[in-house]
């Protein structure tokens, strides 16, 4: 905590104590959960200026980080290295630039955002602008066609090494609210509190939930085979796999990846498909 501190001051305000006597921050504190994250930008991906608006998701660093090195290490599997001048397309880059963020520091990868919501865009363009140097590695683009994942964002003759999507969970408002509420629970709050898992519609539900969402994204990508080597997304739920392995035999994609990954006691994954043959990849852009 003292170097995280020390990378943002602000921090410092909101540390406390757990019963074990060790130094923590409160995480149903939403103003916490920012300070802790603009520390842990700040020390650990030398992110200078980092904020996001009221009522958008607050991620939490070390799981975003997580999906960017396994992606890495995906990508290593065809050249045995992995890129350095990878060109990455994220899929709902968000208010919070998160993933691009990540990715350009570690691995020096350029990127392209897409978003539908113009207030995450503004966002999102104001962080880049904050922090020197970032505007030559990530750009942004509008998708202005909310039914649509890669069509008028992927754009003709661009290719892409890979794209990541943390999808919206839920299939209606109301799940949404009632998964809001069980946190609240698990938390011991009142439901009159103030949370840090906020998020906007488009960040936490879509007609179908997760499984229709990257379905669609599935039979979509099948367009762009081309263009882009590894497409993949987070998958919240393992039994969510099953119907996503289906639609992706009806679509014909080569090789299906399925990576693991842990943060604490919370796990996590992410499918990865590719319509190219190992041979293709290694010759590919």
């Amino acid at each position: 905590m003292p170097e995280l501190c020390l990378a943002h001051p602000e921090l410092e305000g909101f540390i406390t104590l757990n019963p074990a006597g060790e130094q923590t921050v409160d995480f149903a504190n939403p103003l916490a959960v920012k300070a802790l994250n603009k520390a842990l930008l700040a020390h650990f991906y030398a992110v200078k200026h980092w904020d996001i608006p009221d009522g958008f998701l607050c991620p939490p660093v070390p799981g975003r980080a997580d999906y960017i090195h396994h992606l890495a290490d995906l990508l290593a599997l065809d050249t045995g290295t992995i890129p350095e001048s990878a060109s990455i397309l994220d899929i709902g880059t968000g208010a919070n630039c998160i993933y691009p963020l990540i990715g350009a520091h570690e691995y020096g990868w350029r990127f392209t955002g897409s978003e539908t919501s113009q207030e995450a865009l503004s966002s999102a363009l104001a962080i880049i602008s904050g922090n020197p140097g970032m505007s030559r590695q990530i750009r942004l683009r509008r998708q202005k066609d909310a039914t649509a994942i890669f069509t008028g964002v992927i754009h003709k003759n661009e290719c892409f090494d890979a794209t990541l999507c943390n999808p919206p969970f839920h299939d209606s408002a109301a799940s949404a609210q009632a998964g809001g509420e069980r946190k609240r629970r698990n938390l011991g709050l009142g439901a009159d509190s103030v949370m840090n898992f906020g998020g906007q519609q488009q960040e936490l539900w879509c007609e179908g939930g997760e499984v229709a969402f990257i379905t669609r994204m599935i039979q979509e990508s099948q367009q762009f085979g081309r263009q882009v080597k590894w497409f993949t997304s987070l998958v919240s739920r393992g039994d969510n796999l099953p119907p996503l392995y289906r639609a992706l035999t009806e679509v014909g994609a080569v090789k299906v990846v399925k990576k693991e990954m842990a943060q604490g006691q919370k796990q996590s994954r992410f499918i990865a498909w590719t319509f190219m043959d190992e041979a293709k990849r290694r010759r590919a852009f």
